[in-house]
């Protein structure tokens, strides 16, 4: 089978490195890609903005299976113009994506759904906004901006002037749709589950570190490490997540005419009551996606065209690596602002000698030399018996690139080491 991959990040470079192990692939396109992904497929110049262009190299090179890799082409509803086309299609159509493309959609929903969630206020302009946080909220508030922002769209005021910043800037423009929520107590962690829409399978566990700083401080990134499994999502809690959580979310869309059939990804809070629904993100993680990938051991292709087809509930459970495996984002100076690009990266046969996988995720040639092209560059990925050697091979991988405008975090993991 001949399948196309679309996008370019690390979460696509690991993708690609799992479907190529598929021993019923013939030949994997990725659109855009990048040089990591290179070394996979063969990347071809592909708008996934222009659904008719993405048609017609479908249909003209035999594709059978289409794997949508970020949220962008989902909220556009590329997944329903190639069904339209009747191409199998790993990825929600353009309703379903709505769980990830507003915040307030998802929120309404599990408001109908009676969804465990934060309580929420749903507004359009700054004067709502400072009303409803007047009449409503106490410190710390969480400020989401509606929309698809690359995990950046999120603040935790814990004052006045924190909020009257964000506000600042979420209505810069003028008018905005934005979400107010109460500010959650307890630990996170990130459940992902694949469904066909009827049927639900448990594809592991994961914990991000979302802050740009060591010891969880500064501003939110689209994730600079990640480890699976999360131990602080027992089993229980997992069978309680499904169960309160992802099972009816997958009902109410498929009751309202809307199924979902791809990843969803649940990004939960642990409180002291259970389990509650932060946000629903409708694609894999990233670098969440570099750690599950590390650990599966099934045949991705197989699984993914089963969601593609409906047929999940032929499928076995899932089948992960008792191992922890974690990841370790080297991002470009200056980021989560405005990073530097064009910084050289040697090294990474050297890290992966060292026994880690390198996804590429935000790199170009330049001639011969690797450069950074953006602000998440690389993630260096490890397994290993226990979180403890897990995180020593990752920082291995890690200490022997060199990327002079590079840095990380140190402590990837710290919350699950300190335990």
């Amino acid at each position: 089978m001949n399948v196309l991959l679309l996008g370019s990040g690390g979460r696509e470079h690991a993708l690609a490195w799992k479907l190529a192990q598929s021993p019923a692939l013939d030949t994997l396109y990725a659109a855009p890609g990048n040089p990591g992904i290179a070394a996979h497929a063969t990347c071809v110049a592909l708008d996934a903005t222009d659904h008719a262009a993405v048609v017609a190299f479908v249909q003209g090179h035999a594709i059978g299976l289409v794997v949508i890799g970020p949220e962008a082409p989902l909220v556009d509803g590329l997944a329903d113009s190639l069904r339209a086309a009747d191409v199998p299609v790993f990825g929600p159509g353009k309703a379903a994506a709505q769980l990830e493309g507003s915040k307030g959609f998802t929120k309404d929903l599990c408001r109908r759904a009676d969804i465990p969630t934060a309580g929420y206020v749903r507004v359009n302009n700054r004067a709502e906004a400072e009303a409803a946080l007047a009449s409503t909220f106490s410190y710390p508030v969480v400020i989401k901006a509606d929309g698809l922002a690359a995990g950046k769209g999120v603040v935790i005021a814990i004052s006045e002037a924190e909020a009257a910043a964000a506000f600042d800037t979420m209505f810069e423009a003028g008018d905005a749709p934005v979400v107010l929520e109460e500010f959650l107590d307890g630990e996170e962690a990130s459940l992902f589950v694949l469904t066909d829409g009827v049927t639900l399978l448990p594809f592991g566990s994961a914990q991000d570190h979302k802050r740009v700083g060591e010891g969880d401080t500064g501003p939110n990134t689209g994730g600079m490490g990640a480890y699976s499994p999360a131990p602080v999502l027992t089993p229980a809690l997992e069978r309680r997540a499904i169960d309160e959580i992802v099972a009816p979310t997958v009902k109410a869309l498929a009751d309202e005419g809307t199924p979902f059939s791809g990843v969803l990804y649940a990004g939960l809070m642990l409180t002291a009551t259970g389990p509650k629904l932060i946000e629903y993100n409708a694609r894999f993680g990233d670098p969440e996606c570099q750690v599950l990938m590390a650990r599966f051991r099934g045949d991705l292709l197989a699984v993914m065209l089963a969601v593609a087809q409906g047929r999940l509930a032929d499928l076995p459970a899932a089948d992960f690596s008792d191992e922890v495996a974690m990841t370790v984002v080297l991002a470009a100076a200056g980021y989560p602002g405005t990073p530097r690009v064009g910084g050289a990266i040697r090294g990474i046969d050297a890290a992966e000698a060292t026994g880690a996988t390198v996804f590429q995720a935000g790199t170009r040639r330049d001639g011969d030399t690797l450069v950074a092209a953006g602000g998440r560059v690389l993630a260096v990925t490890a397994t290993g018996s226990d979180i403890r050697s897990a995180r020593d091979a990752a920082y291995r991988g890690v200490d022997a690139i060199d990327f002079a405008d590079g840095f990380c975090r140190r402590d990837i993991g710290w919350r699950e080491l300190a335990r």
